[in-house]
């Protein structure tokens, strides 16, 4: 074999050790949609209705807020926002999207704490955190980035149109070559 060809297959294997050596770790998690399917997946009733309420107690502060039921509504589909119980500075309305699961991490694995998870309209299959990430499209026990069971900080700003469900369908549209 030439030199410069094998310089070339040692620089490619290196390349590709350091691409897999910077992949985030993978924690085990499960996805719902209700407390029925968390107990159905072999969970006690105990450990799904304890992560069902961190998950609505975090929704509340947590999830993306808007000015407005329309802008809201462009980000995750229409009837799938409720008016959030802060107020604006001059008592308007606040809008967040409702949530459409929650997320139960792994007590082994550093999670545990319930977090909801949300569908943005230009891609209604996916599961989203709070934080925009996507982790997973289907019920039942999955594995996801680490970054993402960390427990979403709580919104203080609203969102103008063009915000969560924005970057859901730009990333999608990134993901498929679109």
């Amino acid at each position: 074999m030439k030199r410069s060809k094998s310089v070339r297959l040692v620089a490619m294997g290196t390349g590709l050790l350091l691409i897999t050596g910077c992949e985030e770790a993978k924690l085990d998690t499960a996805l719902f949609e209700s407390v029925k399917q968390c107990t159905e997946l072999g969970f006690t009733q105990q450990e799904c209705v304890t992560n069902y309420q961190q998950a609505q107690r975090t929704h509340i502060s947590a999830a993306p807020k808007y000015t407005s039921q329309s802008d809201c509504e462009a980000d995750f589909g229409t009837k799938k926002c409720e008016v959030a119980p802060q107020r604006t500075t001059s008592g308007g309305s606040v809008f967040m999207p409702m949530m459409a699961g929650y997320m139960m991490g792994s007590m082994l694995s550093g999670g545990g704490r319930g977090q909801p998870l949300y569908r943005a309209a230009g891609n209604s299959k996916t599961f989203r955190t709070a934080n925009n990430m996507a982790v997973g499209s289907t019920v039942g026990r999955t594995k996801v980035a680490q970054s993402a069971t960390q427990t979403p900080k709580a919104k203080t700003r609203t969102t103008s149109r063009g915000g969560f469900g924005a970057n859901a369908r730009s990333t999608v549209r990134r993901s498929f070559g679109g």
